[in-house]
């Protein structure tokens, strides 16, 4: 799971950890910089991320 939020707050991200996330991602504010973040979290998921069975 990822969580992509506004939120850069330090209860908010630890709290998403122990709730078992995978990543906290702060999304951009900035419609292309979002656009590229989450492209990026795309990028990594289906070309890095080695799952079992995979």
């Amino acid at each position: 799971m990822v969580v992509l939020t506004t939120s850069d707050a330090a209860e908010d991200i630890e709290r998403s950890y122990q709730l078992h996330a995978n990543a906290y991602v702060t999304k951009a504010v900035d419609f292309d910089r979002f656009v590229d973040d989450v492209r990026s979290i795309d990028d990594f998921f289906v070309t890095v991320v080695r799952l079992p069975g995979h």
